[in-house]
Formats: C-alpha cells, structure tokens, sequence
C-alpha cells in the first residue's frame, strides 16, 4: 500500500550556509537534489523552517532574513515545501509583527523553533508567552525543539489551546515526559524525528494510551536520514494501515489545516 507521506520536519536549505547535515560532503545537495531524493521516499511535501549558522549573539535582522529564505524558497519549491518561520522572546513586539505577516502571506507554522541556535532557552518565559498568546489568535501552530523538560511541561499547562508539535521523541525517560504533556492538553502532538522511534515498540506504545492521532512522521532531514523514518512507520509490522496513514501525512493535514 502507498503512502503519501508530509515531512513535517526539516530544515530546507538553498545555499551550502544554511545547510545542516553534518556529512554533505558524500551527497550533492541542492534545492533540486533535495526533492527528488525525498519524493523518491514517497514524501511529498516538507514542512519547516530555514536554520543558519550559529552566531555568538543574534539580532532581529538574522531571525528576518531566515524567515525571508523560508519563503523564497516556498516559492522556489512550488508547493513542495510549506514553510515555517521563527520568533524570538527577545524581540515580542517584532516577532508579533512577524506572525501577523505571515499569516497575511497564508502561513500558519511557526518552527521549527530551534532555541540553541539563536541563544534562548526558556519556553515559559515572559517574552514567549507574548508571543504565543498573539500566535494562537492567529490559529499558527507551534513546532519546538524539545528541551528543558521543566519549561516544556509549564508552557503546554499554561498554554492549553496552543497546538504545539514538539519534536524529536528522545530516549525512555524523554519520551514518556511528551507522553505526560499528551495529558496537559489535546493539542499536543510530537513528531517522530532525530533519534526517532528506534527503540522497538516505542511508537505502538504511544499510540496504545493516545491514538495514532496524536503523531507525526518528521525526519530532520538533513540533519538525519529520512528512510530511516520512513520505514519506521510504514514498515512496523506493529502499527495498522489507518494508523500509519494518520501519522504519514493525515495528522499533518488535519494541524495544517491543509
């Protein structure tokens, strides 16, 4: 049975400077590259935001020009990519400014927030919550990096009627922390991506307390290999065809709105 197949996480990338994947020396990437190995995984759309070099410091203009790339190249992609965008609790009122355009130019994803990258690391802060009160006002959807357990669980308690995607399942103990914010709120979802569901069951397990509705296929690429993802979706002999057609691209659609 075919799949169709939403990324919802990855990191596109249309110059060698924005491209993350720590081997790219063994594989020729371009915007074009890029596509066809994807689509020749069966994935046919990629969600996501643009991710630049790390700076010491990080001003408005380099949070701008990242989210003016993500739309560039949504326009270079033609429908393949649907673009994410970043926000900054350093900067409220700029980044509420940011999602009021955004969503003028049709764009309702918000991530992935890579907060390492762009030196923060609170998601319970003051500025963030702004940020977010203004971000589910104009029905966006929030795709974070998992970290700071702590800060995560306070933001999903305070911010029940914000989806938020967060990414990357991580190990045991990190993963059972997302399966508990799956209690805080209904509008919590987590994507498959980085170390992924490798150890076996991980994924069945998750799906037995919340539904297949609760998850969703994203690899990192190209940061990580996306048929690993692929197939461990599509090839668990442990999850059902409704259930991987949610998590392959029916949950996305549904958050999406597409």
């Amino acid at each position: 049975m075919n799949y169709e197949i939403i990324d919802f996480h990855t990191h596109p990338f249309d110059e060698p400077e924005y491209n993350i994947c720590s081997h790219r020396d063994y594989s020729e990437m371009t915007v074009e590259s890029s596509e066809k190995i994807l689509r020749k995984l069966g994935i046919t759309r990629i969600c996501g935001s643009v991710i630049g070099k790390r700076k010491e410091s990080t001003c408005w203009e380099d949070i701008s020009h990242l989210n003016n790339k993500a739309l560039e190249l949504a326009r270079r992609y033609n429908g393949f990519y649907i673009p994410g965008f970043h926000v900054h609790p350093d900067f409220v009122r700029e980044s509420c400014e940011e999602i009021e355009r955004m969503s003028k130019l049709g764009v309702s994803l918000i991530g992935e927030l890579v907060p390492y990258y762009h030196h923060w690391d609170d998601y319970s802060c003051k500025g963030f919550y702004e940020i977010l009160d203004v971000a589910k006002s104009f029905n966006m959807v929030v795709s974070f990096h998992s970290m700071n357990e702590d800060s995560m669980d306070k933001m999903v308690k305070d911010h029940k009627d914000v989806t938020f995607v967060a990414a990357h399942p991580g190990e045991y103990r990190e993963y059972m922390r997302h399966l508990e914010r799956m209690k805080f709120s209904e509008n919590y979802y987590l994507d498959i991506s980085g170390t992924g569901v490798f150890r076996y069951g991980m994924l069945r397990h998750g799906i037995d307390e919340f539904g297949a509705e609760r998850f969703l296929y994203g690899s990192d690429y190209p940061t990580c290999n996306p048929s690993m993802f692929v197939h461990a979706v599509i090839s668990d002999p442990l999850i059902k065809d409704s259930e991987r057609e949610l998590i392959c691209s029916g949950n996305a659609k549904r958050v999406l709105g597409l």
